[in-house]
C-alpha cells in the first residue's frame, strides 16, 4: 500500500493519460494467452509478444485473452491500441492501486475488482488487482501475476462442460468474477479459523503476542473491507439493466453473484465485530489479571500488618519489659503469630476474598 502511494506521487503534474506502471513487478515476463471458442470447437494459443500490435479476432468465435503481468507499458499500450481502448483506461490498467469500479464505454465495459489470495508463508492474505475489458465477442483479463484460480474456467472451455461455450461474452465475464468471489469465501474461512484459534488463546492465556495477532487481523479486515464494498457496486451495476453488453439471460447469474457478494460482506462485518470484541476481552482480561495480582499482594500485606506490629513492639529495647525474662516467651510468640495468620486466612476464605 505504501509503495503504491509513493509511485502514485510520481504522476503528479503529468498529462492525464500518461502511462506509468504503479505497483510491484510480480512476474519477469508478460504471458498472453487466447482462448477462441464456439459451441463445437475451441482453440488455445499463446500469443507472441511481437504479435500483440496486430492481434486479430475472428468474428464467429468468442475470445478470452488472458494477460498475466501488467508492468510492461509498451505491451499494455499495444493491446489497448489493438482494441481501441481509451488511453485513460490503459492508464488505470497500469495502476494497481485502483478502487473496484465499472465504466461503460460505447463498445466495451471496463471493470476493476480485487482478487483475494492467501499466502501460507507470510500467514497473510494478498489483495491483487484484476482488470477486465468486456466486449461484444471478447473478454480481456489483466492480472498482476500468473494465477491458477482461472484454471477451472480454462478446463470448462477445453472440455466443453457447463455453459461457457454455449453463452456469450457476458457469461464468460460472470464466470471469471464468480471464481474471484468464490475465493473470497475460501480466504474468509481460513481467516475465521485463525481468529477462532486466537480467541481461544485470548481466553486461556492473554499476552502481548495475542494483541499483535488481533491488530494484524484488524488491519487485514480493513483492507478487505475496502475491496469488498466497492465490489458490491460493480456487481450491482452488472445485475441491473445498465450495461447493454450484459444480456437479459445473464442477469439471473449476475443476481446470484450479487447475493454472494452480500454474504461476503456479512461475514466480513461479523469478523470485524468479533475482532473488536476480542480487543475488549483482551483489555478486560489484562485488567482482571492485574486485579488478581493486586488482591494477592493486598492479602499478603494485610497478613503481615499484625506480625509487623508484634515484631516492632518486641523489638524495642526496654529493660523493664517482663516478657523478656519468661523462658517460653519466644515459642509463645510464634504460636500467637501463626494463629493470627491462620485466623485471617480463614476469614478471607469465608468472605471469598481469596
Amino acid at each position: 500500500m505504501i509503495t503504491i502511494l509513493k509511485k502514485s506521487a510520481t504522476k503528479s503534474g503529468l498529462t492525464p493519460g500518461s502511462l506509468i506502471h504503479i505497483g510491484d513487478e510480480k512476474v519477469q515476463e508478460i504471458k498472453i494467452s487466447r482462448f477462441s471458442y464456439t459451441r463445437d470447437r475451441f482453440e488455445e494459443k499463446v500469443i507472441d509478444i511481437n504479435e500483440v500490435g496486430s492481434l486479430q479476432l475472428e468474428g464467429s468465435s468468442l475470445h478470452w485473452i488472458s494477460v498475466e503481468g501488467v508492468h510492461d507499458i509498451n505491451i499494455i499500450e499495444k493491446i489497448g491500441n489493438s482494441f481501441g481502448i481509451h488511453h485513460l483506461v490503459v492508464e488505470d490498467i497500469l495502476n494497481n492501486g485502483q478502487r473496484p469500479k465499472i465504466e461503460n464505454y460505447d463498445k466495451y465495459v471496463y471493470i476493476v475488482v480485487k482478487m483475494l489470495l492467501y499466502d501460507d508463508e507470510s500467514d497473510e492474505f494478498i489483495i491483487e488487482q484484476e482488470s477486465f475489458i468486456l466486449g461484444e465477442n471478447y473478454v480481456i483479463s489483466f492480472s498482476e501475476r500468473k494465477t491458477e484460480i482461472y484454471d477451472i474456467i480454462r478446463e470448462r472451455i477445453r472440455q466443453g462442460v457447463g455453459y461457457v461455450r454455449k453463452m456469450s461474452s457476458d457469461y464468460l465475464m460472470y464466470a471469471l468474477l464468480d471464481v474471484i468471489v468464490d475465493y473470497y469465501f475460501v480466504v474468509l474461512e481460513e481467516m475465521s479459523e485463525k481468529i477462532e484459534f486466537a480467541e481461544d488463546n485470548l481466553v486461556s492465556q492473554p499476552s502481548p503476542d495475542t494483541l499483535k495477532v488481533i491488530h494484524k487481523f484488524k488491519r487485514q479486515m480493513l483492507y478487505l473491507h475496502k475491496a469488498v464494498w466497492p465490489l458490491r457496486e460493480v456487481v450491482g451495476a452488472l445485475e441491473r439493466s445498465e450495461i447493454s453488453l450484459v444480456r437479459e439471460s445473464t442477469h439471473i447469474y449476475m443476481s446470484d453473484l450479487y447475493d454472494h457478494v452480500i454474504q461476503i460482506m456479512d461475514i466480513a462485518e461479523t469478523l470485524r465485530d468479533i475482532l473488536s470484541s476480542m480487543l475488549d476481552i483482551y483489555l478486560s482480561s489484562i485488567s482482571n489479571r492485574m486485579n488478581e495480582i493486586m488482591k494477592v499482594l493486598t492479602i499478603i500485606s494485610t497478613v503481615f500488618i499484625p506480625l509487623t506490629f508484634i515484631v516492632g513492639l518486641y523489638g524495642m529495647n526496654f529493660k523493664t519489659m517482663p516478657e523478656y525474662e519468661w523462658p517460653f516467651m519466644y515459642p509463645l510468640l510464634w504460636v500467637i503469630m501463626v494463629s493470627i495468620v491462620a485466623v485471617m486466612l480463614v476469614f478471607f476464605k469465608r468472605k471469598k476474598w481469596w
